[in-house]
């Protein structure tokens, strides 16, 4: 109950009327906001039982093993969902080691390099990326970058990087364009949008005096970035790189057109491979047969799992960033 001091006078004092409606406006308004974000727990909880339901079938008659058995074969009968698991986390892997450096440099060279008059027509075209349907990088990613990457690119790296004694096996397989790595790389093109964005957005709220008083005391631009504008923004910097993991790990058609949509395992990431959501766009209409249709749910029930993974890591990792800096402070 909201008590009125002594000292305010009668006149001033709002009506007990007005009062008892404010109190249960705000009530009333807790409790929606509160259903709102229940009802986004419920949905998750929702898709997780639907999605456990569905797949129980094919975990009950492959057990664990479902999870490391390479075998994919509707005729047969026999599913394992080891290699769409393997090409969904190789290539998203591809796709943040490419991606995240173009993307640090984007947003350092708007932030801290670009001339005023090409920082917005920039920064607008970089956004633009992220706008552009996915169907549309799957169909350039086919026709355009995959005949020039295999007639250019791949032979090149066979050459080069394929004769080291340790990393030649990745650059190993036929030079035809379509593959793990391919895929990967559309998968960059297509986060980095996102995760320059997010770090753009970020770099721009350092306080100006921060980088002001480094750069009096004679830092070059580097220093500063690494040493003020990256410990300030951390945060949300990982937030981005998340941001653009959940991105790939999801990515459907523009993967399906250029990885291949073989089941295979091979070390050499010019082979074709596949990925859980290549897996379920592909075969998911034709499953006719109830355990070929259980075990590709359970392929998304392991994609959605794996997502919940990444985003409670990142949560928990900018936690303990946060509690480490109020520590140090």
């Amino acid at each position: 109950m909201r008590l009125i001091p002594a000292h305010v006078p009668r006149a001033s004092r709002p009506p007990a009327r007005r009062v008892a409606t404010g109190q249960w406006q705000d009530a009333a308004f807790e409790r929606l906001t509160q259903g709102f974000a229940l009802v986004v727990l419920a949905t998750l909880a929702a898709i997780l039982v639907a999605l456990a339901i569905s797949a129980w079938p094919a975990l009950s008659a492959f057990g664990p093993a479902f999870f490391v058995t390479n075998a994919w074969n509707p005729v047969t009968g026999a599913f394992g969902g080891l290699a769409p698991i393997y090409g969904t986390l190789v290539t998203s892997a591809i796709a943040l080691a490419i991606g995240v450096p173009v993307s640090f440099g984007i947003a350092l060279f708007l932030t801290e390099m670009c001339p005023a008059p090409l920082r917005r027509a920039l920064g607008t075209a970089v956004e633009l990326l992220a706008a552009i349907p996915s169907i549309i990088y799957g169909m350039w990613g086919l026709f355009v970058f995959a005949p020039w990457f295999g007639d250019r690119v791949q032979p090149l790296l066979q050459s080069t990087a394929g004769e080291l004694p340790v990393v030649g096996a990745l650059f190993q397989g036929p030079p035809s364009g379509i593959g793990i790595l391919t895929a990967g790389i559309i998968l960059s093109v297509m986060i980095i949008p996102f995760i320059a964005s997010v770090m753009r957005d970020v770099f721009e709220i350092v306080p100006s005096v921060l980088k002001e008083s480094a750069y009096g005391l004679g830092a070059t631009t580097w220093e500063v970035v690494w040493n003020v504008v990256l410990p300030y923004t951390r945060i949300g910097v990982i937030g981005g790189i998340m941001l653009g993991l959940g991105r790939a790990l999801g990515e459907t058609m523009a993967v399906t057109f250029v990885i291949g949509n073989a089941y295979r395992i091979s070390a050499g990431l010019f082979h074709p491979g596949n990925s859980i959501a290549s897996a379920l766009a592909n075969e998911f209409n034709e499953a006719a047969d109830p355990i070929h249709r259980a075990s590709l749910v359970t392929l998304g029930l392991v994609l959605f799992v794996l997502t919940v993974v990444v985003l409670a890591l990142s949560r928990l990792l900018i936690s303990r960033l946060a509690k480490g800096e109020g520590t140090r402070t």
